[in-house]
């Protein structure tokens, strides 16, 4: 029974150690909607940034900024992660709402 504490030390350990590794599941998607709430203003602060969203990763959830043209100058502003969340950019060209024409809805039968 000597090895008790030792055994219960090294199990609390790796769980520890383990809760410290890259998020998963549905907690995964709680902690990822509070990373990008917390840093979405900032991001959409950046000059030619015109988006984001939470996407998807080689099956992980990233964060997905949207820019009107991929530069170095501009990859240079946005973080590659962040809180451990990897960060994707995606070339989107300018984002512009849909305008509606003069002419009246045409009405269904």
């Amino acid at each position: 029974m000597e090895n008790r504490p030792s055994v219960i030390l090294i199990a609390l350990l790796l769980t520890l150690v383990g809760c410290r590794g890259e998020p998963h599941g549905d907690s995964a998607a709680a902690q990822i909607e509070q990373v990008l709430e917390r840093h979405n203003e900032r991001l959409l602060s950046i000059p030619d940034v015109t988006g984001t969203a939470i996407g998807e990763r080689d099956g992980r959830p990233c964060i997905l900024v949207f820019v009107v043209k991929k530069t170095p100058e501009l990859m240079k502003k946005i973080p590659s992660t962040l809180e451990g969340f990897q960060v994707v950019v995606e070339e989107t060209g300018t984002i512009r709402p849909l305008s509606f024409t003069d002419r009246p809805p045409r009405r269904l039968p």
